[in-house]
């Protein structure tokens, strides 16, 4: 396998592209399960997805390299998590009034257009077109939960869905409007710690996945690495 993502990057200045084969060789391995039991057609789709082959890497899996990753093991109470970096922002939010609660989608399709419409472009990548469409209704999957933020008049700011596969809950959608107060900080922070206390319970998943760090933004990157996100080289199963 370091051989050929060798050859991959052969395009590229050859200490760059053997810097980053070595980088991916170092990586943690994390071993994800899909289970089918949480929503049978979803998760066979959601497995198709991530191991099918790279649209530009041919020789890689679409989301096996540097799969941003929290392990909710390493985690040995909710007091550790966030790190202090993080926690910060959290405290700021806090003081500032948001709060984080689960939400029915289907009653704040206008607050949820409005977010999704606050600016053109994310990471430095404008929004897809599906953005741009309001949403007549939301169709709710079993095994998803549906997060909002609200500042201190009630207004919906920020928003996340999240899905349980197996061993670990993914985030699908993350957004909110852009400001200073660590609102996303501590929606996620929230949703984690969530996490943490049902793995008390022994019903909460492993991992929690954010996505990759190939190909995000610096800004996007560093925002995941302070809330604790390790990028990880991924095995698949599916079961």
């Amino acid at each position: 396998m370091i051989a050929k993502l060798t050859h991959l990057f052969s395009f590229a200045p050859l200490t760059r592209g053997c810097r980053l084969a070595l980088d991916v060789a170092r990586l943690p391995v994390a071993r994800l399960c899909f289970d089918t039991r949480y929503h049978p057609e979803d998760v066979r789709n959601t497995y198709r997805l991530f191991t099918r082959r790279h649209p530009r890497y041919k020789v890689i899996g679409h989301k096996q390299f540097g799969v941003a990753l929290i392990d909710l093991r390493l985690l040995a109470d909710n007091a550790a998590y966030p790190c202090s970096g993080a926690a910060s922002y959290v405290g700021k939010a806090r003081k500032r009034g948001y709060r984080l609660a689960q939400i029915d989608r289907n009653e704040y399709l206008d607050a949820i257009h409005a977010i999704n419409t606050s600016v053109p472009n994310r990471q430095g990548r404008p929004m897809d077109a599906h953005y741009q469409q309001k949403a007549a209704r939301y169709e709710p999957q079993c095994h998803y939960r549906y997060f909002g933020v609200f500042d201190k008049c009630g207004q919906l700011v920020a928003y996340a869905n999240m899905g349980r596969f197996g061993n670990f809950a993914a985030f699908a959608q993350l957004l909110g409007y852009r400001n200073n107060d660590g609102v996303m900080h501590l929606m996620i922070a929230d949703i984690v710690n969530l996490l943490l206390a049902e793995r008390c319970s022994g019903d909460g998943p492993d991992y929690v996945m954010y996505d990759t760090f190939f190909g995000a933004q610096p800004g996007l990157r560093q925002f995941k690495t302070l809330l604790g996100f390790t990028p990880y080289r991924v095995r698949y199963t599916l079961q």
